[in-house]
């Protein structure tokens, strides 16, 4: 642990914000899965996944959690996977 006042105020930010990207992370993560298997069984809703998806993937991106062109990957695949 550290002993000087502002690394101990350091820590407690990283831990909080540590917390808040993984939070950010699952919620892309279960928005994409979700849309996978509404795709595989050819569900109604899959465009509004589709944009629930994106816009997940997008907020990631524009939080840091993920590079440009992954964020772009993905988006790519899912659209593939929507006008399939």
């Amino acid at each position: 642990m550290p002993q000087i006042k502002s690394a101990i105020k350091r820590v407690k930010t990283q831990e909080a914000a540590r917390v808040r990207n993984i939070a950010q992370m699952n919620a892309m993560r279960t928005a994409v899965k979700k849309f996978k298997t509404a795709t595989e069984q050819n569900a109604d809703n899959s465009q509004d996944l589709y944009k629930a998806a994106a816009r997940a993937i997008d907020m990631a991106n524009s939080k840091g959690l993920i590079k440009k062109n992954k964020a772009g990957r993905d988006k790519s695949r899912l659209s593939a996977l929507l006008n399939k």
